[in-house]
């Protein structure tokens, strides 16, 4: 079995590493508040994914697809938070400069952004559809993708994490600051086309 779940970590590193709502928000984290105070947000998205990926093995996802009302207030819901979270993330200047910033995202946030992300959905629905075969059944399907997910995000979020931290050491004025705050902050907000792009 280990020559043939290596396809399937694969994909999983893939998907969790290629720019999106999760990595954005990382290095926007990781570049405002540093690696360890981003830790939960980081937690948080990489078990959201886990548990999504697991319920799209379980066939959730099925649900989700028999009922377009929930994926759209899925969407609406998911959209709104995330533009909230882009104006925050490009009205900001640099760290510590003001007691009454923002705090870092939270392991639920974190978690939540996933569930509201019809990526992580479709990424669940496909790798249980791709990789069935690996598993005799549904629960060993939903704890192999859940496992395989989590571990896969929590890699990829900790680089781009990383990346943000790297990019808080070259900033030195609060305009550079600013410029990167408004960039990240637009990258969020453009990542939320990727929710209402057709299946």
């Amino acid at each position: 079995m280990s020559d043939t779940i290596i396809p399937l970590v694969l994909f999983a590193l893939i998907s969790t590493s290629t720019p999106g709502i999760a990595t954005t928000l990382s290095t926007a984290s990781g570049a405002q508040f540093g690696f360890r105070r981003s830790v939960p947000l980081m937690a948080g998205s990489a078990a959201g994914l886990a548990t999504v990926a697991a319920a799209g093995a379980a066939g959730l996802a099925g649900l989700l697809a028999a009922i377009p009302s929930l994926q759209l207030a899925m969407k609406i819901a998911g959209s709104l938070y995330l533009i909230w979270l882009a104006i925050k993330i490009g009205r900001s200047g640099p760290p510590n400069l003001d007691i009454s910033m923002a705090k870092p995202n939270s392991f639920f946030g974190g978690a939540g952004i996933q569930w509201m992300n019809p990526k992580g959905w479709a990424m669940g629905l496909g790798a249980a559809a791709s990789f069935a075969a690996l598993a005799d059944g549904p629960l060993q399907l939903a704890l192999l993708l859940g496992a395989v997910f989590g571990l896969a995000a929590a890699f990829s979020l900790s680089l781009w994490c990383v990346a943000g931290t790297l990019l808080a050491r070259l900033l030195k004025t609060e305009r550079q600051w600013r410029a990167l705050n408004i960039v990240l902050g637009l990258l969020l907000a453009a990542s939320i086309l990727q929710m209402w792009r057709p299946a």
